[in-house]
């Protein structure tokens, strides 16, 4: 028998079973010296997996039931395209789960959390009736969770792109689907008929893009055409593979992730942390035809309402009656309110059933002018604009910025650009502001150079005086929009 120097069976021991060193039994916590592929180091679950192969085969232990010995090993190119399992919810619109997805979904998980929450707790206010329409139409009933990332279902919702509603549509496309848009009334407010709207749209763009409705959402987003020139281009009908080029917008690259991130936390919000939602209940309204212009406040006293309700109800009406040249308009009462509504109403003379409304503008006396010049103009007495400009009936009024009324229904025939206040009405149903609270440090004029605008209108919209120290902590007016011809632009040049 050959004798083995002691000093060899010490040097055998002390080398290494694998040019991989193992971390002992007890310490769990030691460094493997390999290095995972990419796709591992992002999937810890991926990695873990790997470490116990690796360790298995430096043992040369047989395979665990984790990976059968019978499947191929996978390569470091599938790492990159497999992700964890992830149990997805059913639905009726094809879902992804893969890294732009998983983003998304943490996303709303954390940074935008509070915002996502309020989408939940709106969404079933409308889910229920949008999804009847989508069903009527032949439609993936999860299409919702569109508006869900496009207004968070708020009809009130608008872009600095001029989209408007709870669908977001542009005034070209509206109209397009038979939207009314006017002074009195835009339609891309009214959830139920841009929901008919939006579904018609979408049926179309599901056809052009030959049935796959990543495309069509897309499409929805950048216009049909972008995404036509985008196929043409990479010659690939693939979402995912248009999106790895540069021609289409990040905005339109993460779109789709978005809807289906947005899709998978609503269909089960309690997994993903959402489990203390609370949610509105859906919105109930019965309709009623009015075959001529009525004030909102006599519907909502005849229905025993608040004047709000009536409001919340018909999101689409700009003023404060129907329109006037709609005859048959389908007003939204609450539910169960149609047939006192329709009783009280035919009681109620059709001259009765409107008040002209006074409205007031602005206007520059020009040279030569007097406040009686000026109250003949517009259709009033020299007291009552006395009275409104804190001014002497003699008073000289050349170049004077002077408060003026006007009936409510001449401002509109006359086309008025500038926006205008109803006493006891705010003017946000004609403007809308973008606040800033002041720091300490700024002043009227940083704050011109900051947002772009002249130091005098900002002290206009805020009622200050140029040379006044801005408190902080203050909220004050930086920008202002206004709505013309169903385009949203600045009101900066209006009031300059």
């Amino acid at each position: 028998m050959k004798i083995v120097p002691l000093f060899l069976i010490t040097v055998l021991l002390a080398a290494p079973v694998r040019a991989t060193e193992l971390p002992s039994p007890g310490n769990e916590g030691e460094r493997l010296d390999f290095i995972a592929p990419a796709a591992e180091r992002q999937n810890p679950k991926v990695a873990n997996q790997t470490r116990e192969s690796h360790l298995g085969q430096a043992l040369e232990l047989p395979p665990a039931d984790l990976f059968p010995a019978d499947e191929p090993a996978a390569t470091e190119a599938e790492f990159d395209l497999k992700l964890p399992e992830e149990s997805l919810p059913e639905s009726d619109l094809p879902l992804t789960f893969n890294n732009q997805v998983a983003y998304f979904i943490t996303y709303f998980q954390t940074s935008g959390r509070s915002a996502f929450a309020r989408w939940l707790s709106r969404s079933e206010r409308y889910i229920p009736m949008m999804k009847e329409v989508l069903k009527k139409e032949g439609l993936p009933e999860d299409l919702v969770y569109l508006a869900m990332i496009e207004s968070g279902f708020s009809p009130h919702a608008y872009s600095v792109a001029s989209a408007v509603g709870p669908w977001q549509f542009m005034s070209g496309t509206g109209k397009r689907y038979a939207l009314r848009i006017d002074s009195w009334i835009d339609e891309r407010r009214d959830p139920l008929k841009s929901s008919v709207a939006a579904a018609l749209y979408l049926k179309e763009l599901y056809g052009l893009f030959n049935k796959d409705w990543y495309l069509a959402a897309a499409g929805y987003n950048a216009g049909e055409n972008k995404i036509l020139r985008a196929i043409d281009m990479y010659n690939s009908r693939d979402f995912w593979e248009l999106s790895k080029g540069s021609y289409l917008k990040r905005e339109t690259k993460d779109y789709v992730p978005k809807l289906l991130a947005a899709a998978i936390i609503a269909k089960d919000p309690a997994r993903y942390g959402f489990a203390d939602v609370a949610y509105l209940p859906a919105i109930e309204f019965d309709t009623v035809k009015i075959p001529s212009r009525t004030d909102l406040e006599l519907v909502a006293k005849i229905c025993d309402v608040p004047h709000q309700t009536i409001r919340d109800l018909n999101p689409e009406l700009r003023r404060w009656c129907t329109p006037p040249d709609y005859p048959g308009y389908e007003l939204k009462i609450p539910h169960g309110k149609k047939a006192l509504f329709e009783a009280e109403y035919a009681k109620i003379p059709e001259e009765k059933r409107y008040t002209e409304k006074i409205l007031y503008t602005r206007y520059r006396a020009k040279r030569g002018e007097t406040l009686a010049s000026v109250a003949h103009r517009f259709n009033t007495t020299p007291e009552t604009l006395a009275g409104l400009n804190r001014l002497k009936k003699t008073a000289r009024v050349r170049g004077k910025l002077l408060v003026v009324p006007v009936l409510a229904a001449r401002a509109d025939d006359a086309g008025s650009t500038r926006p205008v206040q109803s006493a006891g009405t705010s003017r946000q149903d004609k403007a809308f502001m973008k606040y800033y609270t002041v720091k300490r440090g700024d002043t009227l004029f940083s704050l011109a150079r900051r947002f772009n605008v002249s130091a005098r209108i900002l002290a206009a919209w805020n009622n200050l005086k140029m040379k006044v120290a801005l408190r902080p902590g203050k909220r004050i007016i930086v920008a202002k929009y206004v709505e013309k011809n169903g385009s949203m632009v600045s009101a900066a040049g209006a009031d300059s």
